[in-house]
């Protein structure tokens, strides 16, 4: 497996990102891993050499890149620290909908156009709002995006929220696994409902389920990071793409 620093050429600008490439010679499919609130980061760049070794181009972009050189944020503190909470909160909503989609498009660009990268669609895996992100794409850019998961997303099918991706079920071609963290506010059972009955009516074929586990679940360095739930999203990724993506 190697890393490779990468920029990625936006309409707004320039988004550093890392590439991460099995061992061996491809071309492979390839993998948008979209990070949590925190942005992307040594523990995510290590996630993406975990989707490499499974045989998978992964890209994990910086989704903040319009905030310049920004200072990361450490999870185990940042919600306790009102100062740090208003920053990431502040970069969190200045991502907009429409800015996320509009990235999304170069993303995929760069990584379909790679030389390293087989096929006409990838897969996304995303994490926390990465999750909302990750549906988000898949419904937004459908020939490009065949296997869409989430893990401990938020916000996925809020009632009130018109950027909420149940909206969008109805443009997904993707395979898609959802894994919300029980007793977590930002996914409930309201919400888990509404997500399956929204991919159920459009006809996506879809995993919908919760984890024995606290939000945070997947991401090491997260607080409530659970080692037994982050091998079972594996396992769950490793599926997914190995049946999904074959078929694109």
């Amino acid at each position: 497996m190697t890393r490779h620093d990468v920029t990625i050429v936006t309409t707004d600008g320039s988004a550093p990102a890392t590439l991460h490439l099995p061992d061996g010679d491809g071309p492979w499919p390839g993998v948008l891993v979209y990070p949590d609130a925190g942005g992307a980061r040594e523990t995510f760049r290590v996630m993406g050499d975990k989707v490499a070794a499974l045989g998978y181009v992964a890209l994990v972009p910086d989704i903040y890149y319009r905030d310049g050189d920004w200072k990361p944020f450490d999870l185990a503190t940042v919600f306790g620290d009102p100062e740090e909470r208003t920053r990431l909160m502040g970069m969190v909503h200045g991502l907009t909908q429409e800015l996320v989609i509009r990235d999304a498009g170069d993303y995929l660009s760069f990584l379909l156009g790679r030389p390293e990268v087989a096929g006409e669609a990838v897969g996304t895996t995303g994490y926390c709002r990465g999750g909302w992100t990750s549906l988000t794409v898949a419904a937004s850019y459908p020939d490009k995006v065949a296997a869409a998961a989430s893990f401990h997303g938020g916000g996925l099918a809020a009632a009130d929220d018109p950027t909420s991706p149940h909206l969008l079920a109805s443009n997904i071609k993707a395979t898609v696994y959802v894994a919300g963290a029980e007793n977590d506010d930002s996914f409930d059972q309201g919400q888990f409902d509404r997500l399956e009955e929204a991919l159920s009516s459009a006809g996506v074929e879809h995993t919908l389920l919760y984890y024995p586990a606290a939000h945070g679940f997947a991401v090491p360095d997260n607080p409530t990071y659970d080692a037994d739930a982050e091998k079972r999203h594996w396992d769950a990724l490793e599926n997914l793409y190995a049946t999904a993506l074959a078929r694109r």
